[in-house]
């Protein structure tokens, strides 16, 4: 049964309780085996959550036949012929794991995957029509994979390049020395983000900081605080005058918010401890004048006088600064090593039940991704991963799997002994 060009072929009788085990084991195979029947299978249920009919298997040349006929009179306007899409958004077919297709076909017939075109096109066929359907495109040769460069965005980098423009007044890698500017590094990202946006919004005054991130978006935000919070962190390399001994002691009603030594442990407030003496003079300053505008600032800083708000800026400077609890994102391949768990190395997916990604449309993949953020398809496990994707992440996946090989699988149904 062997076929010429693939690796491996296991070949052998396959119980319901086993199967995820001997798919898992032929992550090259070209051909897995389904019994005729499995009589342990009330027993013991199949692990594979799209459900447990693969009676797609057994279609036969004379099936694939009739599904080439159904295909090339009601599929071939979006999904091109042969199974290779040309029109965005739109999937590849060809190559695509029969049983797979078989459950989606019957979930768009149910409403259980929403699409007004898809129900509109299956509704009216009955299960043997759509098990044809499925298996003339998994028989199929898979479309071939995307070529040509492509640009894999990195967070880190990309907020590293956004980054430059502040340098000139916050340092190289967010630490300060220039007095009268703040230390960027040691600030959890969600607070940096906020206060971007406050001086883009006007909240906070200030001219320069204002015409600087004016054109700045939330995602380059979102990188520059990222490539902030991830630099090791240092005091600001500029001179503190006043008494630390006496800032110390005026400290103490402030560490409920801003943490012992100055270092916060909320997103929501800053750390302060080795920030630039000067700046944090002039932010007490201006919470005391009512210029920034917070109601609980401004009245822990009203009975202060000046010499105490240089003694607190001389105190916080000379603390040393903590890393935030901030992990750098994983790239497109480290994504992919848990997205193959179910979907097979490199997205050549083991698990018939379960779809290959290898050579994808990447804006089907992106589609499909964002539809489960948003509730739109449903499945537990594929919302609680997509959940935790940023919109680079979802774009860098695409593209990585839309350029594997993709490999077809050949299921053949041997009659349990």
């Amino acid at each position: 049964m062997s076929k010429a060009g693939f690796s491996h072929v296991w070949i052998g009788r396959v119980t319901a309780g086993a199967r995820a085990s001997v798919l898992a084991m032929s992550m090259v195979a070209a051909e897995v085996v389904i019994p005729a029947s499995e009589p342990e299978a009330a027993a013991q249920p199949a692990t594979a959550q799209l459900g447990d009919d693969l009676s797609v298997v057994f279609a036969n040349s004379a099936d694939i036949a009739e599904g080439k006929g159904l295909a090339e009179s009601a599929c071939v306007s979006c999904h091109g012929a042969n199974g290779v899409s040309t029109a965005p958004g739109v999937p590849h077919l060809a190559g695509q794991r029969s049983p797979y297709l078989h459950l989606v076909l019957k979930a768009y017939q149910s409403g259980a995957r929403p699409g007004s075109t898809m129900k509109s096109a299956v509704a009216f066929l009955n299960n043997d029509a759509l098990i044809k359907l499925a298996a003339y495109y998994a028989s199929l040769d898979p479309a071939p994979r995307a070529t040509g460069n492509v640009t894999v965005s990195d967070p880190v980098e990309d907020g590293q390049a956004a980054a430059a423009a502040c340098a000139g007044c916050h340092g190289d890698t967010g630490i300060s020395k220039t007095a009268g500017f703040p230390n960027l590094i040691g600030l959890d990202p969600q607070y940096l983000v906020a206060a971007i946006k406050a001086y883009k919004s006007g909240q906070r005054k200030n001219d320069l900081m204002q015409s600087m991130v004016a054109s700045v978006n939330e995602s380059v935000m979102d990188k520059i605080a990222l490539f902030y919070g991830l630099q090791k962190p240092g005091r600001a390399q500029t001179p503190a005058p006043g008494d630390r001994s006496g800032g110390q002691a005026a400290a103490t009603p402030c560490a409920g918010c801003h943490g012992d030594d100055g270092v916060s442990g909320t997103s929501a407030t800053p750390s302060l401890a080795g920030q630039d003496a000067a700046y944090l003079v002039a932010a007490l300053a201006a919470y005391k004048q009512g210029a920034r505008r917070d109601e609980t600032m401004k009245g822990m800083v009203a009975p202060l006088d000046n010499a105490t708000i240089k003694n607190l800026a001389a105190y916080y400077a000379a603390q040393e600064p903590r890393p935030p609890t901030v992990r750098k994102p994983l790239v497109a391949q480290e994504w992919a090593q848990r997205c193959d768990r179910c979907h097979g190395v490199n997205g050549n997916s083991t698990d018939p039940r379960f779809p290959a990604l290898a050579g994808q449309r990447s804006d089907y993949i992106e589609q499909a991704v964002h539809d489960y953020q948003k509730g739109v398809r449903k499945s537990a496990e594929m919302s609680a991963m997509s959940q935790v994707l940023s919109e680079d992440d979802v774009k860098n996946l695409a593209s990585y799997y839309s350029r594997q090989t993709p490999r077809a699988v050949i299921l053949i149904a041997v009659p349990s002994r």
